[in-house]
Order: structure tokens, then C-alpha cells, then sequence
């Protein structure tokens, strides 16, 4: 029984690496196998579809960032340090040569199955209920200051962090989010917040 959880996990994880790095069209089960050295028959037996590998991936992925964010909403500080913390994961992300792993699925969202783009979607809205979670809350501390609706300022903060990886991506410098993503946040932050 271990041994077949520990080919299952390390199948989530090369498969997570590749979809990062290559996109979900992009990498087969052949070079999964190549990466974990099994046979392609016996990724089958884990994951009978790519369908059922990409949205057990999400799952993993889902629960781990869910974990994240709750880590976060109990570290105790504001709003405004939990927003840079959270805008740290998608600049370390990048650091580490790897796209936000839903930004690289929505970008291949004309070949995902529809149950993938439904859980890619579930994915934005957790991001999104949880921005406005804490830009309410630094509203209300008078810590933040919302110059539109928190639901469209989360939007802004999740569109910006987004694009800026798709933009570091491409010029191969993770260095560029954090100043950009920090620039929004100074322009909606207390000075000493």
C-alpha cells in the first residue's frame, strides 16, 4: 500500500512540475514516465485518464493552497503584510522556474475537459473570496483603503499578480512581480501598515 501512495504522490508531483513548466497540452504520459520510471501502463493504474491525473492534481494542489491561506489568516498580521505575503507565493513560484499552477492551466484552457476548467475556475474564486476576505477586513481596520468595491479590487490584485508571471515568465525574471504587485498594494495600503 505504500509503495503504490508513494508512486501516486510522486505522480501529482512530476505531473504538477511539468504542467508548470511545459502546460497541460504540452507533456504525455510518456514523459511522466520518463520522470517517475514506470511504465505508461502502470500510470494507468493510478490515474486512468490525463482527466483524472489534471483534476487530481488540482485537488492537491487546492488543498495545500487552502492549508496556505489559512496558515496565513492565523499568522496575526494585517492586512497588508498578509497581501505581500500572498503576492510572495506567486514570486516564488517563479523563482523556483515554475508558472502559478492554475494561471499555466487557465492559459491552456481550449484543451482542458470541462471538469478541469470547472475546478481551475473553483480555483480563481478561492483566490478571489479570499483577497476580498482580507481587503474587507483591512477596510474596516482602516488599515487598507478601498477605492472600488473589494470584490473588483481583489480581481485587480489576482489580474495583476497573474500577469505579471505570465510577463516574468517570458522575459525569465521572477524579480519583476514583487515590485510591481507592491506598487498596487502602497497605492491601497496605510503608509505605516
Amino acid at each position: 500500500m505504500s509503495n503504490a501512495i508513494d508512486t501516486r504522490t510522486a505522480l501529482l508531483a512530476e505531473a504538477e512540475t511539468l504542467v508548470r513548466t511545459l502546460g497541460y497540452a504540452a507533456f504525455s504520459y510518456g514523459d511522466l514516465s520518463e520522470r517517475v520510471g514506470i511504465r505508461k501502463a502502470s500510470i494507468h493504474h493510478h490515474f486512468s485518464t490525463k482527466e483524472v491525473l489534471g483534476n487530481a492534481l488540482i485537488e492537491n494542489y487546492l488543498e495545500r493552497f487552502r492549508a496556505q491561506l489559512v496558515e496565513l489568516s492565523a499568522s496575526g498580521g494585517g492586512a497588508a503584510k498578509q497581501l505581500r505575503t500572498y503576492g510572495d507565493f506567486f514570486s516564488g513560484s517563479l523563482a523556483e522556474g515554475q508558472m502559478p499552477l492554475c494561471g499555466a492551466l487557465a492559459a491552456d484552457a481550449a484543451y482542458l475537459p470541462p471538469s478541469m476548467q470547472k475546478r481551475v475556475k473553483a480555483f480563481f474564486e478561492l483566490h478571489v473570496d479570499w483577497l476580498e476576505m482580507v481587503l474587507r477586513n483591512g477596510a474596516a481596520s482602516g488599515e487598507i483603503t478601498l477605492h472600488a468595491p473589494p470584490k473588483r479590487t481583489a480581481l485587480l490584485l489576482l489580474s495583476t499578480l497573474q500577469g505579471a508571471s505570465v510577463v516574468a515568465w517570458a522575459l525569465k525574471d521572477p524579480g519583476v512581480i514583487k515590485p510591481v504587485f507592491r506598487q498596487l498594494l502602497d497605492s491601497i495600503s496605510r503608509k505605516d501598515a
